[in-house]
C-alpha cells in the first residue's frame, strides 16, 4: 500500500516523539484533508448551478420538506443564525427562487416556499450534486462506503448534540 501525506506526517512524529501515540492524527488528519477536497468539489457543482452551498441547502431543505416553512424552521434545520437566514431568504426571493406566503394568523409571520423556477433549479442542482458525490466516493467499493458511513454514524451519534 502506498503512503499518503498523513502517513508521512505520522512517520515524522514517530521519529521525533516515539513516546507519543499520534495514531489519532491518522484519522483526524485524513478527515480534515477529505473535508477540504469534498467541500471544493461540492462548491464547484453548486457554483455551476449559480448557487452557494447555503443557498443549495435552503432550496434542498424546502424541496425535501415539500411544504412551506417558516424562516425559523429553516434556520433551525440548517443551523444558521436567524440574521443569516433572513439575508439568504431575501436574496432567493429577489432571484424568484422562493416566495414568501403571509401567515393568515399572524401578520408578522410568513412561510417560504419554492417557486416553479426554484424547484426546477434545485432538481437540476440536486441531480448534479448526487452524481458528484458518487464520483467523490468512486475510489471506495459499495461495501467500503457502507462501512465508512456506519463508522461515521457511530461517531456522530456520540458527538452531535
Amino acid at each position: 500500500m502506498k503512503n499518503d501525506h498523513v502517513d508521512r506526517v505520522l512517520l515524522q512524529w514517530q521519529d521525533q516523539r516515539p513516546d507519543l501515540d499520534c495514531s489519532p492524527m491518522g484519522v483526524i488528519g485524513r478527515l480534515s484533508r477529505m473535508s477540504r477536497i469534498v467541500d471544493k468539489e461540492m462548491n464547484r457543482v453548486f457554483q455551476n448551478n449559480g448557487l452557494s452551498s447555503v443557498e443549495f441547502d435552503i432550496l434542498a431543505t424546502l424541496r425535501r420538506f415539500n411544504e412551506p416553512m417558516t424562516p425559523t424552521e429553516l434556520y433551525q434545520t440548517l443551523m444558521l443564525s436567524s440574521g443569516a437566514m433572513s439575508t439568504r431568504i431575501e436574496q432567493l426571493v429577489k432571484r424568484e427562487l422562493i416566495e414568501r406566503i403571509a401567515s393568515p394568523e399572524d401578520r408578522r409571520s410568513c412561510r417560504v416556499v419554492l417557486t416553479r423556477e426554484g424547484r426546477a433549479l434545485i432538481d437540476q442542482a440536486l441531480e448534479a450534486h448526487v452524481i458528484n458525490e458518487k464520483a467523490i466516493l468512486d475510489p471506495l467499493t459499495d461495501e467500503q462506503r457502507e462501512h465508512f458511513a456506519s463508522l461515521l454514524r457511530v461517531w456522530l451519534m456520540a458527538n452531535e448534540s
